[in-house]
């Protein structure tokens, strides 16, 4: 094949390599982000009240939903929801935009491939690449949020609300006492949010019917996709979560960082310990991140329609 010929092909290839702008994908994270907090909340607290409460405390997702619904009622179940709910637009937002960039700089970085289909670690990078400014944002809110959640009830309740919180945790030790558990979230949202995204990506391709497009995809479909990401994600994120909700909802001084957690865990627990919460972080896997891809994927789709 001629240079000429080799040259237009390369064009051809551009043409057609999808560009979402900045701006759409940062929007689309948040509204997908804001629809999985709701539908997954309450058993995001089953999964932390159970890593972090003491063996024999709570028999299951079911009877932390009993517990809780029996000392604080509906509302409790919501516990903690305030943080993750305000921060998720930005949180999510960020997320969806650097898994944007992070597809681009894959691109820029290899200006003469033959096809604009990445490959999965190419696929991978862009997704792991996602988590590293998300996780300044990340990482002060699960913080406030665990801390709310792991509270107790009534007379034992020690603060009011996130505001209540942030005030508390500066008072103890600055901002090291807010971003506390940084490390920790970035190592189960790195290799979590890599999972994440090429799941969704393979499993979303491979139900595109014949001489269709994604655009093509129906709202189910869409579900099913977005919910095995997260099924993919928190299948290899549950243990380095094990350590972040250990580390964060201790008190100041109990652990020197996350190496210190896992080697208190391993010596008192035992390897096992690092799957507590597992039942309740699938049951939420499926439901939250199936809302969440709906929420990306036809928010875009509405911007297309309108810019």
């Amino acid at each position: 094949m001629s240079d000429f010929a080799e040259t237009k092909e390369t064009q051809a290839v551009q043409k057609v390599a999808p560009q979402t702008s900045a701006v759409k994908s940062f929007l689309s994270g948040g509204f997908g982000g804001i629809a999985a907090v709701l539908v997954g909340h309450p058993f995001d607290l089953a999964k932390v009240r159970i890593q972090t409460s003491p063996d024999g405390t709570y028999k299951g997702t079911a009877d932390v939903f009993k517990k809780t619904f029996k000392a604080d009622g509906f509302r409790g179940l919501y516990r903690g929801m305030a943080t993750p709910l305000v921060g998720v637009t930005p949180i999510f937002a960020v997320s969806f935009w650097a898994y944007d960039l992070g597809k681009k700089i894959v691109y820029a970085a290899t200006p003469n491939r033959a096809s604009q289909t990445l490959s999965i670690p190419e696929l991978a990078f862009a997704g792991f690449f996602s988590a590293v400014p998300t996780t300044l944002l990340m990482s002060p809110s699960e913080r406030i949020k665990v801390v709310l959640q792991t509270q107790g009830s009534g007379a034992n309740k020690l603060y009011n609300g996130p505001v209540d919180v942030v005030r508390a945790l500066y008072k103890e030790g600055g901002l090291a006492s807010i971003f506390r558990g940084t490390g920790a979230t970035l190592l189960r949202d790195g290799p979590g949010s890599a999972a994440y995204f090429v799941a969704y990506e393979l499993i979303k391709k491979s139900l595109i019917p014949a001489g269709k497009t994604a655009a093509d995809l129906n709202p189910l479909t869409v579900m099913f996709a977005g919910g095995m990401a997260g099924v993919a994600m928190w299948t290899i994120a549950i243990p380095p979560d094990v350590l972040k909700s250990r580390l964060q909802s201790a008190p100041a001084g109990t652990y020197k960082g996350t190496a210190d957690v896992l080697r208190v865990l391993l010596k008192t627990e035992g390897p096992q310990a690092l799957f507590k919460g597992l039942g309740p972080a699938m049951l939420r896997a499926f439901p939250a991140n199936a809302a969440c891809f709906l929420g990306v994927e036809y928010s875009l789709r509405a911007m297309n329609m309108i810019w």
